[in-house]
């Protein structure tokens, strides 16, 4: 299942460094980082964007009962290595009907989950505020993490964001009540650190939010 690189802002073509430029180049957002190809849900797949990434891959581990690993993404290229990477999930929701939820974790001013979350990027800072008490926190890497709501996301998914490791982490979950899953305090694992363990990783079919 591969495609063509895209940008992470808008999901638009981009065209690959060459003799006038050293940074691939969306017509409408300039540099980028690309969106490589999204990956189907295997422990192979997730062992290709771990390898490559320089920002966290932040998983649920333990999944959540029930729950299962549904696709991969990451921005970056082989030279510049993963700068955003996108994980995602799925199982039942809190309320009942199925739940799926994004994590993503990038630098500062990539832009991949200010699409996914529907809102004007590249960052979530105008759009939480940072000054309030956050909503909820998850358990990052062992670490409490606040997250804020982020406001003007589109009404079908909740979206929540904050900084993890220097980083952004972004928490997007569909549908919107299923958002109630970021208040259990949800301990997240850094791939990139994970043992064998990860071998048991459960995978479902590939999400079309990822697409």
């Amino acid at each position: 299942m591969r495609g063509e690189p895209s940008c992470p802002k808008c999901g638009g073509r981009v065209r690959a460094p060459g003799l006038f430029s050293d940074s691939w180049q969306c017509a409408v957002h300039g540099p980028v980082y690309p969106l490589q190809p999204v990956l189907p849900p295997s422990v192979e797949a997730l062992g290709v964007v771990t390898h490559r990434a320089r920002v966290p891959v932040w998983m649920p581990w333990p999944l959540p009962l029930g729950w299962l690993f549904t696709g991969v993404a990451y921005a970056g290229d082989d030279r510049s290595g993963g700068r955003a990477t996108a994980v995602a999930c799925s199982g039942p929701g809190p309320l009942g009907g199925v739940g799926e939820l994004l994590l993503i974790a990038e630098e500062l001013g990539v832009g991949l989950g200010a699409r996914y979350a529907g809102i004007d990027g590249p960052d979530p800072g105008p759009h939480i505020c940072g000054d309030k008490p956050p909503q909820t926190k998850v358990l990052a890497a062992g670490r409490p993490t606040p997250l804020w709501h982020v406001t003007d996301a589109p009404e079908d998914r909740a979206v929540f964001a904050g900084e993890a490791r220097g980083l952004w982490l972004w928490a997007i979950v569909w549908p919107e009540h299923s958002g109630m899953l970021l208040y259990d305090e949800l301990v997240l694992t850094d791939v990139r650190e994970s043992g064998a363990e990860v071998e048991l990783l459960p995978c479902g079919a590939l999400t079309p939010r990822l697409l």
